[in-house]
């Protein structure tokens, strides 16, 4: 998955957002049972996409 940039989240209607961040969150789950010890990086990174998608939803 590519990273959302601000530019392309503000572009994203209301329903769009909501969506991305269903699928993100589920995906978050996904990885964070897929990773037994540590953190990765694709976690982090996850984890980012979403407070950018709620920062900029209000």
């Amino acid at each position: 998955m590519a990273k959302l940039k601000s530019k392309d989240i503000q572009k994203m209607s209301k329903q769009e957002k909501e969506k991305k961040l269903k699928e993100l969150k589920m995906e978050l789950v996904k990885s964070k049972a897929g990773s037994a010890k540590g953190g990765s990086s694709r976690t982090k990174e996850i984890k980012k996409i979403i407070a950018r998608i709620i920062t900029l939803n209000k």
